[in-house]
């Protein structure tokens, strides 16, 4: 059946397709993802973190502080739909995406930093993005009133991240300690199948809803490019006020502007039954940072390469 919608906010009202068997593979696939990830995380990188606290600072506040209070002006500046403005909030608390790691090594940043934030960041998100998106949901009168009506129980979503990100990160670095050999040769399988994984199921989401999406993705097309940008921007800029080298504002850029819009997709579905602006938001998110983050990094490391070559 073709939905046509003439007024843009029936859009908040617009339910996108997802049943209970694709719930349940959404959140097998970012439990595996998380799994392989921590698969590569020692003790040893969080000590390396801990002994350089301006730098464990600076990663955090930009991520769960920093990106969270420009996605805030922005809403305030551009004035979206409610649903749509309640995804970029979703995004902004949600932690840095793990493909990050990759794009940081690609772009000459510090890869070793990216793969330590990101466990710092999983395991502060347990609590960081309940509170971040419960905080600047409410903050927002438009958004605080779709939370009134959803009735949104904190507890179930430190519950929901804790299963997905807390649990594998854990169960991984346990592998990892006691199991090296068979850490090593897991993560090389369960790194690239799981996010080959995750791109068949945002392709297949799509598909399923291709109408919709088509119809519609004209309403986050911009604001999701504006969104990201500012997270890149932010990070660096704010990587340069706390006098980072250049190696490490990429990083935190990276960092930044990358969101786990997996976990926040995931979120959308749970809570708020795919609240049609909210799922248009982060699912379009799940994709665009993909493809901006290698952009930004091919662009960063062909720079490095040239002033090398010099």
């Amino acid at each position: 059946m073709y939905l046509r919608i003439s007024d843009p906010y029936i859009l908040d009202n617009l339910k996108i397709n997802f049943d209970t068997n694709g719930l349940w593979l959404l959140n097998i696939t970012l439990a595996i993802i998380m799994f392989g990830v921590a698969l590569g995380i020692t003790l040893d990188d969080f000590k390396h973190l801990f002994k350089r606290p301006k730098l464990l600072f600076t990663g955090i506040v930009s991520q769960f502080v920093l990106f969270p209070a420009i996605t805030f002006v922005l809403i305030y500046l551009i004035n979206p739909l409610p649903s749509i403005a309640l995804g970029m909030i979703m995004v902004a608390a949600c932690p840095g995406g793990n493909i990050s790691n990759f794009m940081s090594q690609m772009a000459g940043g510090n890869a070793a930093l990216s793969v330590s934030l990101t466990a710092f960041a999983t395991l502060v998100a347990v609590f960081m993005t309940p509170i971040n998106f419960h905080f600047w949901g409410n903050l927002y009168g438009p958004t605080s009133e779709i939370l009134k009506e959803v009735q949104l129980d904190p507890w179930a979503l430190v519950k929901l991240v804790s299963l997905i990100l807390g649990v594998p990160l854990v169960i991984g670095m346990f592998v990892r300690h006691h199991f090296e050999q068979i850490a090593a040769t897991l993560s090389k399988v369960l790194k690239p199948l799981s996010f080959v994984i995750f791109l068949i199921f945002i392709v297949v989401a799509f598909s399923n809803n291709l109408t919709i999406f088509t119809t519609h993705i004209h309403f986050v097309f911009m604001i999701v490019l504006l969104h990201n940008f500012a997270g890149y921007i932010g990070g660096f800029q704010f990587a340069r006020l706390m006098g980072l080298s250049t190696r490490n504002r990429k990083t935190l850029a990276l960092e930044t502007g990358i969101q786990n819009s997996g976990l926040g997709l995931l979120l959308v579905f749970d809570f708020f039954d795919g609240l049609g602006g909210m799922a248009l938001c982060v699912a379009f998110w799940g994709i665009w940072d993909i493809v901006s983050g290698l952009l930004l990094a091919s662009y960063w490391s062909t720079k490095t390469q040239k002033i090398i070559s010099n």
